[in-house]
Parts: C-alpha cells; sequence; structure tokens
C-alpha cells in the first residue's frame, strides 16, 4: 500500500489510539470479483479486531467462500480549506488506519461471550451478562491484523 511518506503514521501508539477511538468501521471482502463494503461496530483488543452479525446473510455466505478482509476505520475528520473561494483548495482532515486479515468465526459460546464483552466494553467500557440463545443466534468474527497501516492529513 502506497502512503505519501509525510502524512504516514509511524508510532504504533496512535495507530491502536484511532483504532480505540473510531466508532463505526468499514468492513470490505470481496464477492465473485467484486467488492463489498459494511458499516460495522467493533472491538479491538491486542491485535485482533472483534465483530458480530447475524449468524446468516450475503456477508457470511461470501467470508464463507473468501474469509479476506480489509477493514477502514477513521477519526477526527475537519474540513478545511486554504481559500473559501477556491474549491481545489479545500480537503477534509482526519486520521486513518487500514488493515487486513483473514475471518474466523468463533462458535465456543464463553469464546462467544469474551468477544461480545470486548465489542461492549469498545463502546460502554462496562461487562454485560448474556442470555444462551442470544449468544447461540451470533455470528462472532474474529480478524487477526495481517497488515496495517496509518495515515493522517
Amino acid at each position: 500500500m502506497m502512503i505519501l511518506k509525510d502524512r504516514e503514521i509511524k508510532d504504533f501508539n496512535e495507530i491502536e489510539e484511532i483504532l480505540k477511538t473510531a466508532q463505526v468501521c468499514h468492513v470490505g471482502m470481496v464477492d465473485d470479483g467484486k467488492p463489498y463494503v459494511l458499516p460495522m461496530n467493533f472491538g479491538y483488543v491486542e491485535n485482533t479486531i472483534y465483530l458480530h452479525s447475524a449468524p446468516d446473510g450475503k456477508k457470511i455466505d461470501i467470508l464463507t467462500k473468501n474469509n479476506n478482509v480489509c477493514i477502514s476505520f477513521d477519526i477526527d475528520q475537519k474540513l478545511k480549506y486554504r481559500d473559501e473561494h477556491v474549491a481545489c483548495s479545500w480537503g477534509m482532515r482526519f486520521r486513518s488506519v487500514v488493515l487486513s486479515g483473514k475471518v474466523f468465526f468463533i462458535e465456543d459460546n464463553d469464546e462467544k461471550i469474551n468477544s461480545l464483552n470486548i465489542i461492549m466494553k469498545h463502546y460502554t467500557k462496562k461487562e454485560f451478562t448474556y442470555n444462551l440463545p442470544a449468544v447461540k443466534n451470533v455470528k462472532i468474527w474474529k480478524v487477526e491484523i495481517e497488515e496495517i497501516s496509518g495515515k493522517k492529513f
């Protein structure tokens, strides 16, 4: 992945700050050669992204055939310009992270509960209890990060 060197984030602590601050990620996958991208909630711990979804559907069908994903995150969006009367001087400032990895589905109920708590702690900082039917009816995605890069503009 090519990133202009002056915009590349080299400090992994700053990359982790973006992952821990972002509220939504966009998960890209490939459906028979066509891109398919979804906004999703997530949790991040120790080089791993956790996601959840319904147990069936298009995204599960796609990932069953090809479990490679690319996930993007962005924060600190701010519209800027050098001259408000010149369209080409307008731009968006932001910090972002793009990562890739493979999705593995977690089936063990205890691991699912742990993963759900990781996701919930990202947003609430609390732990929850879950009833077994709800846990059985959710698909938990585990993505171990293979490549990661950050950019700021």
